[in-house]
């Protein structure tokens, strides 16, 4: 099992003097940029809101949301002895450590504030908010495989690759499975639903769509990847990122029962009303 050898890629994309800009910045940075874009476009489909002018200012909350809570969620979920003895150490973002699940949360109290504060549906900005999510997914996760981490467990794979702090034998790119499968096959999905006409007056459907989509991608992959160090297998052959993506799921498809109901009553009450009419 020769594997093959991992690209000689620097994970430093450029250096102004002192500063190092990284690809994984670089992923951050273009991920939240097209995602605004993406958002704007869906936001001026529909006249009802959030609108684009909504979405525009929600922008510096999900960016906080995204950062502190993927801090956060990777301190207490996959980290959290270490630094219980190191506290100062969860503040140093720049040494890396992100948990997604913790971003997650972290974009989700930030959507309840703001649509809180300007008087509308949270689960309508949350549908905007979900469609574009699998755009920085799929950067992020590039990013992961520049940085050579968060590799697979070893294969004899054809495909296999020799990561650089993965010992000598191959492993799955899982990185790149998760690239193409949370990345591009789910935003091509939430794409597709998101641009069916009337899609945004079932509020919550695209949010549901995504936490399932996500839930079962994330669950299958654990299934390639190499459990965090410092966790290992929780019970059994279960890995952390399994055990938070179970209520990820639930919680879609509740979602989208929710809405496809809600949908089935407004449809019944129209043409009740259309019926009295006659």
């Amino acid at each position: 099992m020769s594997g093959i050898p991992f690209p000689n890629i620097d994970p430093i994309a450029f250096q102004i003097g002192p500063l190092a800009i990284r690809w994984y910045a670089l992923a951050y940075i273009v991920g939240i940029l097209l995602g605004w874009w993406y958002c704007m476009r869906l936001a001026k489909r529909s006249d009802m809101r959030p609108n684009a002018k909504d979405f525009d200012d929600f922008v510096v909350w999900a960016v906080l949301g995204i950062i502190l809570g993927g801090r956060f969620g990777y301190v207490v979920f996959y980290n959290a002895a270490y630094y219980a003895q190191n506290p100062i150490d969860a503040l140093k973002v720049w040494e890396g450590g992100m948990s997604f699940h913790g971003g997650l949360i972290g974009v989700i109290v930030a959507i309840f504030v703001f649509s809180w504060r300007r008087g509308f549906a949270a689960l309508a900005l949350a549908d905007l908010v979900a469609a574009a999510t699998p755009i920085g997914l799929f950067f992020g996760r590039i990013a992961n495989f520049v940085n050579g981490e968060l590799y697979g467990r070893t294969t004899d794979a054809s495909w296999g690759i020799v990561f650089p702090h993965g010992g000598d034998l191959p492993r799955h790119p899982s990185q790149l499975y998760e690239a193409f499968l949370e990345g591009l096959v789910l935003f091509v999905l939430l794409a597709v639903l998101a641009h069916r006409r009337g899609v945004r007056e079932h509020v919550g459907l695209l949010t549901g769509a995504f936490l399932v989509g996500y839930g079962i991608a994330r669950t299958f992959v654990e299934l390639f990847r190499e459990p965090d160090p410092q966790l290992g297998f929780i019970f059994g052959p279960i890995t952390m990122g399994q055990i938070l993506s179970a209520p990820m799921i639930l919680l879609g498809l509740y979602l989208m029962l929710r809405a496809w109901f809600q949908a089935r009553r407004v449809h019944t009450e129209k043409k009740t009303a259309t019926a009295a009419e006659r």
